[in-house]
């Protein structure tokens, strides 16, 4: 009896697992299903895909009749995917960009976030809510959408205008502010969550003072861990193991390492998923390797980010529409109207042009992932009501759905100021505006310029040595981690008879000779030599001496097996080259026997 019992238990645990396994893949299955779908309906209908992915989490959700999705799994799946957009917009962080722009999105972003929070926080208090449910939600509508700016920005191509620019810079010091504030914010909940002033003076100020205080030194530890030990660290990594040649390994190391300071973030310092996964992002950010890193590590990033934003969907409920539509009005007027107006009067007040005012303003009239992340965090902490939380959202989804409308009400504005005040729309702010233009130039004209050094080598690799025509772009810039390079003076012995053939050699300038018994062959730029030995897996058959001052680019034994092995064709050329070679070797050595 007892061994049936055992047997129906152990039965009953093995269908519970099931259940939960295919509780996960139902969930993950039916997010992307209907994300697909609305996402593609929201593009048809000219709105950000981002509105159907909430859309469908509407749907998916427990205040929908229908379908109804796991909701403690997609909020794990959405930790990912938090995480994922923090490292995304790490390793899109440009120090540079945002020193150019600093002029204006420093002090513009900061003023904007603290009057917005504050008009946000009187909101609040007119409804009655606490000081603490007034800060959360202050916060949560005073910083835009970074996802939703570069696609509106895109559309348009703004991207890299000095507005666009501008717009970015400024959303950059917002995500700052925000990662800064995930940090505090538990902090603060512990003053304002259990009443405010009583809790306060319980705890004490100089206790509360002294949180802080040690919580920034934890952040500013980890900070300067990352900074100085993370630039060295990760690049090397990176290139090491992208000398593998192995895509899905490099993928791999990219979420490992981006994941893993995440969690070790989180557990040694004390600091936020979100944060970690940031300076993971910044980090990387400083590799030449970071475009690959982001392109192989996007599509994931992607997906994830899509379940982040289903299972926000799934925590709203759309009956807040019609119970509390006076304060749904009110928060889309404050997203929209009042603080994309504290936007443009702080670019104005700079004295910069009115186009870049309206750009700026349109930009910001929308809220989205910081402020969901914000909002989760403030009703974990016991500071928003579930009421709050649904109503920022509501303002959320509607303000990303009216963005598209924004930039065309900030055109016919710029028209019709432009038809009343031509002097103050085509003069005020343009010598700002000029030497703004001229920095970001030199910016721009940097990052190209290294850019094309890039190319330059991959095009100067494929002149000096035609076979490498055979290999596409990706090959070529794997064969350029893969060469060492190395260097000869007139005289210098680079290989040796008798010695093991441990690298392949090309000549990148410079000329040697292949001492062969009975003859010597001169190579110059754009040859090759040492190749047989690492074909046949034998000893070296001649001595090879420079003639000239020699730049080599040194392929070595390992490198040049897993190399040729990806890449059969160029393996076919060298040897046809090492055949061709061998057998005017023998035909040279039997004209000289027949002499």
């Amino acid at each position: 009896m007892s061994r049936h019992r055992i047997g129906a238990t152990a039965v009953g645990r093995r269908e519970q697992g099931v259940h939960q396994d295919m509780a996960l893949v139902a969930t993950v299955a039916i997010s992307f299903v209907l994300a697909a779908g609305f996402g593609y309906l929201a593009d048809r209908l000219r709105l950000p895909p981002l509105v159907g992915y909430l859309v469908a989490g509407v749907l998916m959700g427990p205040f929908t009749p229908g379908l109804n999705a796991d909701s403690n799994l997609a909020a794990q799946l959405a930790e990912i995917g938090v995480i994922l957009l923090m490292f995304g917009v790490g390793l899109h962080f440009s120090a540079s960009d945002l020193i150019a722009v600093r002029g204006i999105a420093i002090p513009g972003a900061i003023g904007q976030i603290i009057l917005a929070t504050l008009l946000g926080m009187g909101l609040c208090t007119l409804w009655g809510w606490s000081l603490g449910a007034g800060l959360v939600f202050g916060l949560c509508v005073s910083v835009a959408s970074t996802v939703v700016l570069l696609k509106a920005l895109e559309e348009r191509n703004l991207v890299n205008s000095p507005n666009g620019r501008v717009a970015i810079g400024w959303l950059i010091v917002e995500d700052l502010a925000m990662v800064l504030t995930l940090v505090l914010l538990p902090i603060v909940a512990e003053v304002l969550g259990d009443g405010a002033a009583a809790h306060a003076a319980d705890a004490g100020g100089s206790s509360i003072a002294l949180t802080i205080l040690l919580t920034l030194v934890k952040l500013g530890a980890f900070a300067v861990l990352a900074v100085v030990l993370g630039p060295r660290l990760v690049p090397w990594l990176l290139t090491l193991v992208a000398r593998t040649g192995s895509r899905e390994l490099f993928t791999l190391t990219v979420l490992a390492i981006a994941l893993g300071i995440a969690f070790g973030s989180a557990t040694i310092f004390g600091v936020s998923f979100a944060l970690g996964a940031f300076f993971a992002g910044v980090i990387m950010s400083e590799s030449h390797l970071s475009h690959r890193a982001a392109a192989d590590s996007l599509p994931l990033q992607n997906a994830f980010s899509v379940l982040f934003f289903v299972s926000v969907g799934m925590l709203f409920n759309p009956m807040v529409l019609i119970h509390q539509p006076l304060a749904v009005i009110a928060i889309l007027a404050l997203i929209t109207c009042g603080k994309s107006l504290i936007a443009a009067g702080f670019v104005l007040l700079l004295r910069y042009p009115l186009s870049m005012a309206l750009t700026v303003a349109a930009s910001l009239a929308q809220i989205g992932e910081f402020s969901f992340i914000v909002a989760g965090l403030g009703v974990s902490l016991g500071l928003l009501s579930q009421e709050g939380h649904d109503l920022i959202l509501a303002g959320a989804i509607l303000s990303i759905t009216l963005n598209p409308l924004m930039f065309g009400v900030a055109a016919k504005l710029k028209a019709a100021i432009g038809s009343a005040m031509p002097a103050f729309a085509s003069q005020y702010g343009q010598p700002k505006f000029a030497a703004l233009t001229r920095d970001l130039d030199v910016i721009r004209e940097k990052a190209e310029e290294k850019e094309s050094q890039q190319q330059l080598k991959k095009q100067q690799l494929v002149n000096t040595f035609p076979m490498f025509s055979e290999v596409n772009e990706h090959a070529l810039e794997e064969l350029l981690l893969l060469f060492r390079p190395a260097s000869a003076s007139p005289g210098d012995k680079v290989i040796r008879v008798g010695e093991r053939g441990d690298a392949m050699y090309f000549i990148a300038a410079g000329a040697v000779e292949v001492r062969l018994p009975d003859k010597a062959i001169l190579l110059e730029a754009g040859a090759f030599f040492g190749e047989m030995a690492l074909l046949s897996g034998g000893v070296r058959t001649a001595d090879v001496i420079a003639v000239d001052f020699c730049q080599f680019l040194k392929l070595d034994r390992r490198d040049f097996n897993i190399f040729m092995t990806r890449h059969p064709r160029l393996r076919a050329a060298v040897s046809d080259m090492a055949r061709e070679r061998k057998q005017m070797n023998i035909l040279h050595d039997a004209q000289t026997d027949v002499h």
